[in-house]
């Protein structure tokens, strides 16, 4: 890992880079009016996957480069998080993908994924894992249980907004299970906004997390 690497980004400010071994490349950038963050993953061999085309088409594809990219990834329904979707799109062709319960929200969606499917990009294999809550077909990406991608389902103090106290037990019932069940206390992990934490760092906070309700 880069020492050098805070995950710290701003709109309009340069992206973070971070080597995640192995010859896979993480570079995060913040874009649009909601701060969205938006990752590119970058493999030795030239491929490029994007998880979330958040907005600011043209900051993403200057990002992208020449290089072209295998897929664009969408994490959850929500509008900030597809606003550049359909003009990346066109101007790869790269592959659309959104979990089957939030795809007809989606403007672009050309291959729908389900928990425990996997998403290639150069070789390295990102694990589907799918988390409901936020809104029905939210889902985290794993990088080998060490670089989770997590939408607006999990924030370095809790979960993202839930509609329903059912909502809110549901999100809880799969963070715990699903994300911090399986995966140890150094795995990082990316948000939708904001900056990047630890599972080990918010483990501690999880019963107080289901206690208040949101």
């Amino acid at each position: 890992m880069s020492s050098e690497y805070t995950g710290d980004v701003v709109t309009g400010g340069e992206p973070a880079v971070r080597d995640l071994g192995d010859g896979l490349t993480l570079t995060k950038v913040s874009v649009g009016p909601m701060d969205n963050n938006a990752y590119l993953l970058r493999a030795a061999t030239g491929e490029q996957l994007l998880i979330d085309a958040a907005n600011d088409a043209g900051t993403l594809l200057a990002l992208i480069g020449p290089a072209g990219l295998r897929a664009v990834v969408t994490t959850h329904r929500h509008a900030d998080h597809w606003q550049a979707l359909g003009e990346v799109v066109k101007a790869t062709g790269a592959e659309s993908l959104a979990h089957a319960d939030d795809a007809s929200e989606i403007p672009v969606v050309t291959r729908t994924l389900l928990d425990g499917d996997t998403v290639e990009v150069g070789g390295h294999t990102l694990e589907v894992i799918h988390v409901v809550g936020h809104t029905p077909g939210s889902i985290v990406l794993s990088y080998r249980g060490e670089h989770l991608f997590t939408g607006d389902s999990l924030f370095p103090g809790g979960h993202g907004r839930t509609a329903s106290p059912e909502n809110h037990h549901q999100i809880m019932d799969h963070l715990e299970t699903r994300v911090f069940g399986r995966f140890g206390d150094g795995a990082w992990f990316y948000p939708g906004h904001g900056n990047d934490s630890t599972l080990g760092a918010e483990r501690p906070d999880l019963q107080e997390w289901r206690a208040r309700g949101w």
